[in-house]
């Protein structure tokens, strides 16, 4: 039930690969197998049982046993909205590719290989096997960056290729670290999970971890890959990346950070949650600053990001619902926001705000186009009524009694999100158009569709937010609560840092 998520791209890239067809047709068989995916994704949710917090649907096949490396998948309710938005963004990606793309094949097939191992990261239930498919979208990624990026594309893809090779290389010593120290039979989540290391020891392997995943989300000052990766990817390849990519590193510090080492996790709970500040007000200040109005929406996305690390941080029930359907209304956001701003550069030739201006005029203006940014802008400030609203009240209600400062810095950073997107919108839309040159083709019923699926998902979903918290109630939050609860840590979590480094120096790494 669940390998097909993994194996249809795959297949449909070997098909576009070694059959012969047009650039038409090699967009044809793509979207075909996108949207066979993104059906079976929208049937499992229908097979989901709520009420089961255990890994339902499970696979497991013995491939490399003396590694500890078996083929096992499973879904819970993380691992279910994640596959779901992978399937739907591939899909919006796909659409929103131009039918005049350079070498179409290669790109379609390198396409489907990276939703392919994206998903078979968020279904793996060994970490070995998540940690190779993890690496796997790092070539196909590279390639579609520098063949079909913009300006300074070379620079950007190797730029990302060594900061997620980076990221790899930290997050297979906190992999090996588990499984050594520990002494677990293999890899598998299940085998980690009954591991019971001493305090110190998941305090120093949960370290290699946050910088392994915090380079992924990113968190500052890890971050400085992703404008530059962010702008010089085309539109199809920057939703992937902003969407779908970066939760790979949410889900990998919620799957096996918090949930496998929760003692260590509680004793840097106070520094994550600075972390998170931090992370939020930077983001928030330099995209006021850009005068590029896709290195804005890049700087934005770091911003959000931040909001799922306080959310982790507190670590009750309530905050991990939050930074939950946070990951899932910053990726349909982010998605939209891309895609608005390649309708613009695309029709207007330029994405420079001091270029812009009165784009919202209903007759030689993008009126549509316009009206739909001012939508995304206001669903990314935290408009209520919109996605995004709920999910960042439901972190700050769960993390303010415990980070009370941290999350006052988060809200004001909310503020700041509205300012930043006032002066885009402000700068954009409105204002009057440039009469020698506002002669701007007309946007296709093609290239409205995948904002309309996205628009209408951010509204029905902000209206009934419900239809999203319910699968956050699910086994993650329950599983991972549970056993945040059951840990009882004797340090004071707010002096624990110092006391763990004076136990270091006083009685080395014994127990």
């Amino acid at each position: 039930m669940l390998s097909p998520l993994i194996w249809l791209p795959v297949i449909g890239a070997l098909f576009i690969g070694l059959v012969p067809l047009s650039a038409k047709q090699a967009r044809g068989a793509a979207l075909a197998v996108a949207s066979a995916v993104s059906l079976w994704a929208l049937w499992l949710f229908t097979q989901f049982d709520l009420s089961n917090f255990g890994l339902q649907m499970s696979e497991k096949l013995p491939w490399l046993p003396a590694l500890g490396l078996d083929y096992e998948l499973g879904l819970d309710g993380l691992a279910l909205l994640m596959v779901g938005l992978n399937s739907l963004l591939t899909w919006i990606a796909l659409y929103s590719s131009s039918s005049d793309t350079e070498r179409p094949k290669l790109f379609y097939c390198l396409m489907l290989i990276v939703s392919s191992a994206i998903a078979g990261a968020f279904l793996a239930q060994n970490f070995l096997l998540f940690f190779l498919l993890y690496e796997l979208d790092l070539v196909p990624l590279y390639l579609l960056i520098l063949i079909w990026g913009g300006e300074k594309s070379g620079y950007a893809a190797t730029k990302f290729l060594l900061y997620t090779a980076l990221s790899g290389a930290l997050i297979l010593v906190g992999c090996f670290g588990m499984f050594w120290l520990g002494g677990a039979s293999d890899f598998s989540y299940s085998s980690l999970a009954e591991v019971s290391l001493p305090l110190r020891w998941q305090v120093v392997l949960l370290i290699p971890l946050l910088l392994g995943f915090g380079i992924k989300v990113p968190l500052i000052p890890l971050h400085t890959w992703l404008p530059d990766t962010y702008v010089a990817a085309s539109t199809p390849v920057a939703i992937m990346l902003g969407g779908v990519l970066a939760k790979l590193g949410t889900y990998g510090l919620l799957r096996f950070g918090f949930s496998l080492m929760p003692d260590g996790w509680r004793v840097l709970a106070p520094g994550l949650a600075v972390w998170a500040a931090m992370t939020v007000m930077y983001g928030a200040i330099v995209a006021i600053a850009q005068r590029d109005i896709k290195r804005m929406v890049a700087y934005s996305s770091i911003g959000h990001m931040g909001y799922i690390l306080l959310g982790m941080a507190a670590g009750n029930p309530l905050s991990l619902a939050g930074c939950i359907a946070q990951m899932v209304s910053h990726g349909l956001i982010l998605a939209i926001l891309f895609h608005l701003v390649g309708i613009v550069e695309a029709k207007v030739g330029t994405r420079e705000l001091d270029v812009l201006n009165g784009l919202m005029n209903p007759i030689r203006g993008l009126p549509l186009t316009s009206a739909l940014l001012v939508l995304g802008g206001m669903a990314s400030a935290g408009i209520p009524g919109l996605v995004n609203f709920a999910a960042e009240f439901v972190i700050f209600q769960g993390s303010f009694p415990q980070f009370p400062v941290q999350t006052l810095i988060c809200v004001v950073g909310t503020g700041l999100t509205a300012v930043y997107f006032v002066i885009l919108l402000n700068r954009t839309c409105f204002g009057r158009l440039d009469n020698a040159r506002a002669y701007f083709p007309k946007v296709t019923l093609d290239e409205k569709i995948p904002a309309f699926v996205l628009m209408a998902l951010i509204v029905f979903l902000g209206i009934q937010p419900v239809w999203l918290m319910r699968w956050t109630e699910s086994t993650p939050v329950s599983r991972i609560a549970e056993v945040t609860a059951s840990a009882q840590v004797s340090l004071d979590v707010r002096q624990s840092p110092l006391a763990l480094l004076s136990s270091f120096r006083k009685d080395g790494f014994a127990d």
